[in-house]
């Protein structure tokens, strides 16, 4: 090597401290599981990233594509594998099939929740989470047992990005793997009033931060994809991670993992006497009982998805639709269909 050879393997070996043991010539491959509100953006920041011009399409279950990107100059390219999660909340179980302890060293989640469905946001965003960090300590806890170290380092790891000394360090429960909040929609949440967005970007933020979580605000604005491309690819291909920070409640906030404070975020928006009649055991479900008041919950059941994928047009084929037609038919002149019917109808 040459001694500018040297000198760009160091550079990027200091912007990607979690590669050091990776060999000259070696892939790295990691992978991403996106999964939020359903037609909440999650395809068209996939195809932002990835420099897909093609116009995305609804998300049927689980879809997977990839991304390959080089480090440098005549070098490998390291490969992204992109998951996507469609239909909201309805499907979540399917994270199981991505997320494995095969994996889940170099495994991060994108959660995107649309901000003009302030009703379906807390929600959708704690069944997903939870169900998320059941499935991610199920396999740390066989870890344990098998591979000790790994477990260790990768409960260590979520502690990193925040400093020793920081005032909120004993406050909060990092998520057991990189975590970044995309809110959707920004363009139509900028449209609310004052209040409503104050109540949901300090709720975020907070969210975000007690978790140590990534927090950015997006559209279908060229600028505000860049930035979530920029915290997206840095989980995918080791890209310097951004230290720059908007908090400013005017705009889209853009805020890092580890580079807010909860003095920064204030308290839950609500009046001394209403905090005062909520009970909480946690800061979290402080701030839940708070938005919820503000921002009435849909139920778990309104958010499933209830239409059925084999009518949908863009899953058409003419041989399996004509089978299927047949087998109902069949199905819908056989005796027992029809006693089943007039049982119905009694």
């Amino acid at each position: 090597d040459t001694l500018w050879d040297l000198a760009i393997a160091e550079v990027e070996k200091r912007k990607n401290p979690d590669d050091d043991d990776v060999k000259p010539g070696e892939v790295l491959e990691k992978s991403i599981l996106f999964m939020g509100n359903k037609n909440g953006g999650k395809t068209t920041i996939i195809l932002r990233c990835l420099e897909r011009e093609e116009a995305p399409k609804p998300t049927l279950a689980l879809e997977y594509t990839f991304g390959r990107r080089a480090r440098r100059h005549n070098t490998p390219k390291d490969v992204a594998h992109f998951w996507e999660l469609g239909g909201g909340t309805s499907l979540v179980e399917l994270i199981r099939i991505p997320i494995t302890s095969h994996n889940i060293r170099s495994f991060a989640v994108v959660l995107v929740l649309d901000l003009s469905k302030p009703d379906e946001l807390w929600t959708t965003m704690e069944s997903l989470l939870q169900v998320t960090r059941n499935h991610v300590n199920k396999i740390l806890t066989k870890l344990e047992k098998t591979n000790p170290e790994v477990a260790a380092e990768i409960k260590q790891r979520m502690w990193n990005h925040l400093q020793r000394d920081h005032p909120d360090y004993a406050l909060l429960d990092p998520f057991p793997i990189p975590l970044v909040i995309i809110g959707s929609k920004y363009d139509i949440f900028h449209e609310f009033d004052s209040e409503v967005r104050k109540i949901i970007s300090r709720t975020l933020r907070f969210v975000s931060h007690y978790y140590g979580a990534s927090l950015v605000f997006t559209s279908k604005s060229e600028a505000l994809l860049m930035k979530a491309r920029a915290l997206i690819n840095h989980l995918a291909f080791g890209y310097d991670k951004s230290k720059s920070v908007s908090v400013d409640p005017s705009k889209p906030p853009f805020i890092p993992a580890g580079l807010d404070s909860m003095s920064q975020i204030g308290p839950p928006p609500a009046s001394d006497s209403d905090l005062g009649k909520m009970r909480a055991n946690t800061p979290l479900e402080l701030w839940k009982k708070v938005f919820e008041k503000a921002f009435p919950p849909k139920s778990f059941c309104d958010l499933k998805d209830t239409k059925d994928p084999a009518q949908d047009s863009q899953y058409a084929e003419y041989e399996v639709d004509a089978m299927r037609a047949q087998k109902n038919q069949v199905r819908g002149n056989s005796p027992n269909a029809v006693h089943s019917q007039e049982f119905q109808n009694h």
